[in-house]
């Protein structure tokens, strides 16, 4: 199985995957953590440029593009061999990120993102996607470290990011599935497991 969690900053991501990992693990699964952009040389260089480099413009094309590079080596050295080895792939964002931050917030044509990124992918997509949702202004509340550079947009920003999040959930129920992340972290924790259960149980 390939699971991805995403949603504005400062929602609980890498909490809720810890605990998800975790989870699985306790049930017999060998998990591989990852996140994109990163964990790969190329992706974490790129993850560099372009959430801690603020030296140059990035246009919102060139942004989208990067995003797709690093996912595009993720796929190739990370994802694709952990899934042929029957292993469970937890990763920190994925393509849905990159339609909803270059697209819905950054006005990039949506369905062009969707395609580009199933190329860049070769098809392999998440069997189920975390959505972890709640007010923009209470998720950057949460945030106690510098914002990083898509972090700094802004308010309107974040609030067309949960908007278009939203959008794309209501579009695909059977893939994206909306968590209320303003509830305890056990609450939360709880209906991400229960969603994976029902998600194992239609297969």
């Amino acid at each position: 199985m390939f699971y991805s969690f995403d949603g504005i900053d400062g929602a609980g991501k890498t909490t809720q995957i810890e605990l998800f990992s975790r989870w699985l693990q306790e049930h017999g699964q060998t998990t591989v953590v990852c996140r994109d952009p990163g964990s790969t040389k190329l992706g974490e260089a790129i993850r560099e440029i372009l959430l801690e480099r603020h030296e140059f413009e990035i246009s919102r094309m060139a942004e989208m593009l990067l995003y797709m590079a690093a996912r595009a080596q993720l796929v190739e050295e990370v994802i694709r061999p952990a899934l042929a080895a029957g292993k469970t792939v937890i990763s920190d964002r994925f393509l849905l990120a990159n339609v909803i931050y270059q697209g819905h917030a950054g006005g990039l044509d949506v369905e062009r993102l969707w395609e580009i990124g199933a190329f860049i992918t070769q098809g392999i997509e998440p069997d189920l996607t975390f959505l972890l949702d709640m007010p923009a202004a209470s998720a950057q509340q949460r945030i106690r470290r510098e914002l990083d550079r898509m972090e700094q947009h802004g308010q309107d920003f974040r609030e067309r990011l949960r908007a278009g999040f939203l959008v794309e959930a209501a579009r695909r129920p059977g893939q994206i599935v909306v968590i209320d992340a303003s509830r305890p972290v056990d609450e939360v924790h709880a209906h991400v497991r229960a969603a994976a259960e029902r998600a194992l149980n239609r297969q």
